[in-house]
């Protein structure tokens, strides 16, 4: 199945991207796009290697793993989100996110879709217009803070 991919121009160079990508998940990711909802969200990131949010009454989910990290270059993580919105144990079960970052440049690459078996083509299908939206979220939060 085909990979979905995604690109924004960000006012900022490669390391700057990553740190940004990285390190201030909680404050550029649309919160709309959690299991708590935007109403009871408390917290979003990644930390050691696990991307994480925090809902109400301090319960944790984990939807993500760090599978490669390249400062300043790439970074892969699992999205362990299923198309029903249940959790994905495994990783390897899940699908891969690789963001990109080159000087003024971020990308996105989500695939192996296929791992999702009938529900895929629609699950893919619902990410076309996310992950532009999660970019340009990221590039206005890089414009304001970084430049």
């Amino acid at each position: 199945m085909d990979e979905l991919t995604a690109e924004v121009a960000v006012r900022a160079g490669s390391l700057e991207s990553y740190r940004a990508f990285t390190e201030q998940m909680g404050q550029w990711w649309p919160p709309e796009f959690s299991w708590s909802s935007a109403d009871f969200l408390v917290q979003i990131g990644l930390r050691d290697d696990v991307l994480y949010e925090i809902g109400p009454h301090g319960l944790r989910w984990d939807w993500g793993r760090v599978l490669t990290s390249e400062p300043g270059r790439r970074l892969v993580f699992s999205w362990q989100i299923g198309p029903d919105r249940v959790p994905v144990p495994r990783a390897e079960d899940a699908t891969e996110v690789a963001v990109t970052f080159s000087d003024n440049r971020v990308s996105i690459t989500h695939r192996c879709w296929e791992r999702h078996g009938t529900a895929a083509d629609q699950y893919r299908e619902n990410f076309k217009d996310v992950w532009p939206y999660i970019l340009n979220r990221f590039a206005d939060h890089v414009a304001r803070h970084h430049s």
